[in-house]
Order: structure tokens, then sequence, then C-alpha cells
């Protein structure tokens, strides 16, 4: 990854790290202020968001070391490892929240909140610095590819969603007394949090497993392998990702007859022209002879 690329990922991370430290602190006060189990949801994601902000940051610092002689192809993996672990957390506290917005759901008597106007500032706040930092976060993800970024995104992202709802329910308690709505919300927040775990600890597995990139990359690196002039052919296309890097594999066949500088400057056109169309993968390609028969 370029030292351009490396900046704005660090500087994702690090605003991530404030902004959710920022939020911990509004939402315990909001939170002793009102008694609402949905702002407890929310204080609960905003300090999962500081560990796994925490981690993110770490990972992209890691990440960004050159390759040694330990690791060759370099540390980018340390993304989907730490996107993996926070997946699993965030899975872990939408159960926990979950279950406890079940039993506040149905019992006897419900408890009633408090001080919903000071908790529906809180909230507003809270919706405001997110957006903000989701805003930045989407453009580094768009710039750098990075998956640490773009699950830590989606992290704050599924907090709009529980924050907005906290607003609600303590409007509803406030004017209307309906505690039960509370509950509702922190079920729903749940849930929520529960799907973005799979999707993001999905997309981390895969990478971890060394798994083929996307069909549409596929088709598209297909497409600008096969345009490229002076190439006979191509066969054994094979790619992985490991963090935000694209790893992408070819053999190439050319003209035997030409000499061995006009096949490398061919080798090195390609190289360049899929960099430009992925700036962020790593890319061999192998130079074999167009006579020569190969399976596929």
């Amino acid at each position: 990854m370029s030292a351009g690329g490396h900046k704005l990922n660090l500087s994702a991370g690090i605003a991530s790290v404030v902004v959710a430290l920022l939020l911990v602190g509004l939402k315990m006060w909001a939170l002793q202020e009102t008694g609402a189990l949905s702002v407890a949801a929310s204080l609960a994601d905003s300090a999962l968001d500081l560990l796994v902000s925490m981690t993110g940051l770490m990972a992209i610092i890691y990440a960004a070391r050159p390759a040694d002689d330990d690791h060759r192809f370099g540390h980018t993996s340390a993304e989907d490892l730490a996107a993996l672990g926070q997946a699993v957390l965030l899975a872990g506290v939408a159960v926990y929240i979950g279950y406890g917005a079940v039993a506040r759901l149905f019992a006897d008597v419900p408890p009633q909140l408090k001080n919903e106007t000071s908790g529906i500032y809180v909230m507003a706040i809270s919706i405001a610095i997110t957006l903000a930092l989701v805003l930045w976060q989407r453009r580094v993800v768009k710039r750098t590819g990075s998956k640490v970024v773009a699950a830590d995104s989606l992290h704050y992202v599924a907090d709009l969603i529980p924050n907005i709802g906290a607003m609600v329910a303590l409007a509803v308690s406030s004017y209307w007394a309906l505690p039960q709505l509370d509950s509702i919300v922190a079920i729903l927040a749940a849930i929520i949090l529960l799907y973005g775990a799979f999707r993001i600890g999905g997309k981390a597995f895969d990478a971890l497993m060394d798994r083929a990139a996307s069909p549409e990359t596929m088709v598209r690196l297909g497409g600008i392998i096969a345009a490229h002039p002076g190439l006979h052919g191509y066969h054994d296309l094979k790619t992985r990702t490991a963090g935000s890097t694209l790893f992408v594999q070819v053999h190439i066949e050319l003209d035997g007859a030409q000499s061995l500088h006009a096949a490398h400057d061919i080798g090195k056109a390609l190289k360049q022209e899929i960099l430009q169309a992925y700036p962020q993968a790593d890319v061999i390609i192998h130079k074999d002879l167009a006579r020569e028969k190969h399976d596929t």
C-alpha cells in the first residue's frame, strides 16, 4: 500500500478511536440520567466500538509493515484477523443486549424512564458525530479499500439506527409513558448488530481462507488481460485477498520469436494496466510461449 493510502487508513483509525471515546462518555451520562435500556444498548455498542477501533488501529499500523523474511506477502492479513475478532465481539454483545431487552419487555412491571429530554439531546449529538465519522471512513475506504476501516464504518452505520431508535423511545416515553418501546428498540438494535457481525465475519473468514476475488473482479481482470496487445492468450488466472490487498497471479502466452526485452515490456505494461484498475493489487505475471499447450 502506498504511503498516502496508509496515512488515510491511519487517520480513519485515529478518528474512530476519538469518536468512540467521546460517544462512550456521552452515553454513560445519558444512561445515568434516563435509565433507558435503549441507551444502554447504544452505550454497549459504543464501548465495543472503542475496543474494536483500538484493535483496528493497531491492525492498520501492523498491516502497513513491509514484507519481511517471515511474511513475504506482507502483513495485510492482520486486517482480516482484526475484522474477524470484531465480528465475534459484536455478535456476543448483540445476544447480550437482545436477551436483556426481551427480559425487560416481558417483566411484570417495566421500569419507568426518566430525564428523557437529556437523553434525546445526547442521542442527537451522537448521531451527528457518527455521521461525520462514517462519511470520512467511506471516503477512506473508497481510496484504500481497507477492510478494517470498512468494518469499523459498518459498526458506526449500525449505531445510527439504535441511536435514532433510542431517541424515539425516549420521546415516546416522555410524552405517552410507553416504556415497552425502549425494549423493542433494543431488540431491533441487537438484530442489526448480529446481522452486521455475520456480514463482517463472513468477509474476513473468506479472505483468511484465500477465497478468490468476487466474480465481478474476475470478469474485469479477464477482460483487461484478454484485450491487452501482444498476448496470444492467458491461463491460470488466480486471485485472493488479504486485508485491503488483492493478489493477482496469471500466466500470459507470448510469441516465442520476440526478444526477451519485448516480452518483458508486454508483461510490465499489463501489470501497470491491472494496477490502474486495482491500485491496491499485488500482481505476479508468468510468461509462457504461445505455441506450448497448457491446461486451462
